[in-house]
């Protein structure tokens, strides 16, 4: 990276949670890129993730819990052989098979909709947005709708629980910095958003509208304000919360006893701050 050049030169909806979350954490994850253990329910979430992509590959007659179970079982494979520690994480029971726990959440996935009487405009789309010369939004979509009048909608799947009452807005921040990088990337704005919750089988609906993109960008520019004020600093503080039970990097955190690894010189850091270019499920 270039010791003058801004940072970030772009965020995603999950690093963009991860700095107001804590910024240490963002500090970890997108400069340091420090490992971490893979967790049973993330690596359930992929493989929920990819069986419901997949699923609407085959005929609409065929999209059956049955085949989305099977669909299901054939991602894990796929995991065993590209990332086998991961998979590792779904315990296997007596018999030696995955305990993926897919059915009840697949279930609760045709509860909520037909998918037979659907057809994506697109599945795990990757978007990328120019807001400033300098940054740019990313992100992948987990499903984008397209209604026979044109009009958008942006579909994300959450294999976790909906949350509780006061917090739906920070769940539909994700969504909203999709809607945005939609709205750069295309000239329109999509017509509603929504987040659906396999766990308790609940639906979080949102209209928005130009007014609400705007400030959702202003929001992610004072964001990315914040993150380069800290980078110019190098001072990337931690900030202690319940959420730190998961945390794989309690060992180096200093509210936690640990001392963190000198930060890297400011020309090795990378030069955007998302992990990676796959998607990131979000559980």
């Amino acid at each position: 990276m270039d010791a003058g050049a801004r940072f970030p030169s772009s965020l995603s909806p999950s690093r963009a949670s991860d700095f107001t979350t804590c910024p240490l954490l963002f500090r970890f994850r997108s400069i340091d890129r420090r490992p971490e253990e893979p967790s049973a329910v993330a690596v359930r979430g992929t493989v929920i993730h990819r069986a419901l992509e997949t699923l609407f590959d085959l005929p609409a007659a065929q999209r059956t819990p049955e085949e989305a179970e099977r669909l299901a079982h054939a991602a894990f494979e796929e995991l065993e052989e590209s990332e086998p520690e991961a998979a590792a994480t779904l315990r296997t029971g007596p018999d030696g098979a995955p305990e993926l726990a897919a059915e009840p959440l697949l279930a609760s996935y045709f509860h909520l909709e037909d998918p037979r009487r659907l057809e994506p405009h697109a599945r795990e789309l990757e978007v990328t947005a120019l807001v400033e010369p300098d940054f740019r939004l990313r992100g992948f979509i987990d499903r984008v709708d397209r209604a026979p009048d044109g009009r958008i909608r942006i579909v994300d799947y959450k294999t976790g629980r909906s949350p509780s009452a006061g917090f739906e807005a920070k769940a539909m921040f994700q969504m909203r910095f999709y809607a945005l990088a939609w709205w750069r990337m295309s000239g329109e704005a999509p017509a509603l958003l929504q987040l659906m919750y396999l766990s308790d089988r609940s639906v979080i609906r949102y209209e928005p509208d130009e007014s609400d993109l705007r400030a959702t960008e202003r929001r992610i520019l004072a964001l990315r304000d914040a993150i380069e004020r800290a980078a110019d600093a190098e001072r990337f503080e931690a900030t202690p919360s319940r959420l730190c039970d998961w945390c794989s990097h309690r060992a180096v955190c200093p509210a936690w006893g640990g001392e963190p690894p000198p930060l890297p010189p400011r020309s090795e850091w990378p030069t955007s701050s998302s992990r990676s270019s796959q998607p990131e499920i979000s559980e």
